[in-house]
């Protein structure tokens, strides 16, 4: 990133929203971290150990949705600078098991930037194969981001990286 754009309000929003995955508790259950990489694009990367097994020795469909609308979720609330989205609706497709290793859910922007967003997402396996899809619809909700505490602690952390 060029150095003028390190502290751009932009980039700001996209640590602040890295910030706010890894203070949500739900996040601290799995071994998983965001990138925001631009506008409508995030990734994230997420290991996937036997704790995430069903019976049949491969990731649960719960693993699926997490990484899809989280990777999804957070490519849609880069445009959205000001209120934390809500999911109202989301699709997805399996295409092939996880049984371990590290999975990339890749989130991209589609449309809408008003009320309704909609973003899709792929989940891509250490072989750079394809293993689950999905679509989602999110909307503004009332929470305002400067609200929540690990959104203005990634703000604070990208602000003075150093730590002081």
């Amino acid at each position: 990133m060029p150095p003028e754009a390190e502290n751009s309000s932009a980039s700001l929003h996209w640590r602040a929203l890295e910030g706010l995955y890894g203070s949500a508790p739900v996040n601290h259950l799995f071994e998983s971290r965001l990138e925001v990489v631009s506008e409508g694009l995030a990734r994230i990367h997420f290991d996937v150990t036997p704790s995430c097994f069903h019976a049949a020795g491969a990731a649960h469909g719960t693993i699926y949705f997490k990484m899809l609308d989280d990777a999804a979720f957070y490519a849609a609330n880069t445009l959205v600078t000001d209120r934390f989205l809500l999911t109202t609706s989301f699709n997805l497709f399996f295409s092939r098991p996880i049984h371990q290793g590290r999975i990339i859910a890749e989130g991209r922007w589609v449309s809408g930037r008003r009320r309704v967003l909609v973003a899709e997402s792929r989940l891509i396996d250490e072989a750079g194969e394809e293993v689950g899809r999905g679509t989602g619809t999110f909307q503004r909700s009332r929470i305002a981001l400067s609200s929540l505490d690990g959104y203005n602690a990634g703000l604070r952390a990208a602000l003075d990286p150093s730590g002081d």
